[in-house]
């Protein structure tokens, strides 16, 4: 039932204050009616008798507290969905903004979604290859699955995050595969890369763009991801679609719920941010995830910008309690000209076992990922040595893992930002880059493996292979 009002007590920022109302519901949408007769909307988030605070999705400039009028229409905020959505962008409150006409569907589903039954909810266990090595075979993302990407400001998350869109896919005869993309506070040069990569690739067929404009009202950034999340779940689990879900970047995101919690007056928690942020990024991320009896799926990529490259801040802090593991980005790889400057040893992905082996990637996954890793990490720990004592001061067996420390970064972390890797090359590659270390440290990997996927490359030489990569690149320059 509608019911209007035209009892503004007090306008605070985006929230307004309305006497008189009685029987208002959290979350129930509004119509406000200026003066001019413009109409914005809002969303009730308080209430008690006699009283509701109602939120403004927009500036509240023009509004007075003797004409404007509230109008309560007793619903939640609703989106229309369809499948006509693939292939359209969207802006951060559901209109379109690419020219095309606006979706009509008699189905409408509520933004904040319902909870999965935790009974109902299936096992992650099946592969998507996203093209980059290090994600796809050292810190594998499995259907259902969320898994965030740790950034900071000024490294190439975004870049990222289109390659992934654009390179994400699912193994599997008849399997349909869509990306729902949603970035929120981007400036429009960003928001026109991501447009433009999109649509340039062909990418934007099978992908739902959501962007929120910095320049847009912050409140919007609160319900983008709903949107987009709403988006996923219909096409999930109503149309048997396997959904990618990108969100970036969670930091303006969780920004914007401080301003909010701000202008409330509420007691602040760390750093300023609301101590209800946890319990709401988990209404954000617990959205992901697989449900018995229904082919589709929805996995997550977060993605946030960690401030000051503080890991212990509050946002990543939080993201990676809910969350199954996290991508890491470096800023030391970065400098190194490596692209995607992604850290493999802080990275983890706690599922990746569930989704790698025989039947799904290969047999010789998980042994050559940990042979990978170990030797990474024991070459990075000689580079700290060589820094005290001098590389004359290592054995010839370290000076072998510091050797295979740098090919790594150059061959196997170092992609072309349109280089998509199948499995099959980036488990091969690995076995390339292992063949410099002496046979008797191959301490990881089952013999049999050794023998099946490791022979044809014993006596290769991997450094070759980076210079003659780099002389082209130089050619190519010069050209």
């Amino acid at each position: 039932m509608i019911k209007e009002f035209q009892t503004v007590k007090e306008i605070f920022g985006p929230i307004v204050y309305v006497e008189g109302v009685e029987k208002a519901a959290y979350g129930e949408t509004v119509d406000i009616i200026m003066p001019n007769g413009e109409k914005k909307r809002g969303q009730v988030l308080e209430t008690r008798p006699g009283l509701a605070a109602v939120q403004i999705f927009g500036n509240t400039q023009g509004l007075d507290t003797k004409e404007t009028r509230i109008r309560f229409t007793g619903e939640t905020l609703k989106l229309a969905v369809s499948e006509e959505m693939l292939g359209r962008v969207f802006n951060g409150s559901g209109e379109p903004i690419d020219k095309g006409s606006p979706i009509i569907s008699r189905e409408k589903h509520d933004i904040s979604g319902s909870a999965i039954n935790p009974y109902s909810r299936d096992e992650p266990k099946q592969f998507i290859q996203t093209g980059l090595s290090t994600i796809d075979s050292m810190n594998t993302l499995v259907r259902g699955q969320k898994l965030p990407i740790f950034s900071a400001s000024g490294l190439p998350h975004n870049e990222i995050a289109v390659q992934i869109a654009r390179q994400a896919t699912v193994r599997g005869e008849g399997e349909e595969f869509t990306v729902v993309f949603a970035a929120m506070g981007i400036t429009h040069s960003e928001a026109n890369f991501f447009m433009q990569d999109f649509e340039k690739t062909g990418a934007l067929e099978r992908a739902v763009l959501f962007l929120n404009l910095a320049n847009d009202p912050s409140i919007e950034r609160l319900i983008t991801p709903r949107l987009a999340l709403t988006t996923a779940e219909y096409l999930a689990f109503e149309k048997d679609y396997q959904v990618l879900v990108i969100l970036t970047d969670m930091t303006n995101y969780c920004d914007s719920l401080r301003e909010v919690a701000s202008a409330r007056q509420e007691v602040p928690g760390r750093r300023g941010y609301p101590g209800y942020m946890y319990t709401d990024l988990a209404s954000i991320y617990e959205r992901a995830g697989r449900v018995k009896g229904k082919k589709g799926s929805i996995t997550q990529l977060p993605i946030l910008s960690m401030p000051d490259d503080d890991i212990t801040h509050p946002i990543p802090d939080l993201t990676g309690y809910i969350t199954e593991g996290q991508i890491v980005l470096s800023r030391d790889l970065y400098r190194k000209n490596v692209y995607p400057c992604i850290d493999v040893l802080p990275s983890l992905s706690r599922l990746m076992n569930s989704g790698i082996g025989s039947g799904k990637t290969r047999e010789d996954h998980a042994g050559i990922s940990s042979q990978l890793y170990a030797s990474y990490a024991e070459g990075r720990d000689l580079r700290n040595l060589v820094a005290v004592v001098g590389e004359e001061a290592l054995t010839e067996r370290d000076k072998k893992f510091l050797k295979f420390a740098d090919v790594f970064e150059k061959r196997y972390v170092t992609q072309g930002r349109n280089e998509n890797r199948t499995i099959e090359e980036s488990l091969d590659l690995g076995w390339e880059l292992v063949s410099v270390l002496p046979e008797e440290e191959l301490k990881r990997v089952k013999p049999e493996h050794k023998d099946k996927y490791g022979a044809k490359f014993r006596g290769s030489n991997p450094e070759a292979k980076i210079q003659e990569h780099e002389e082209r690149q130089a050619a190519r320059q010069k050209a």
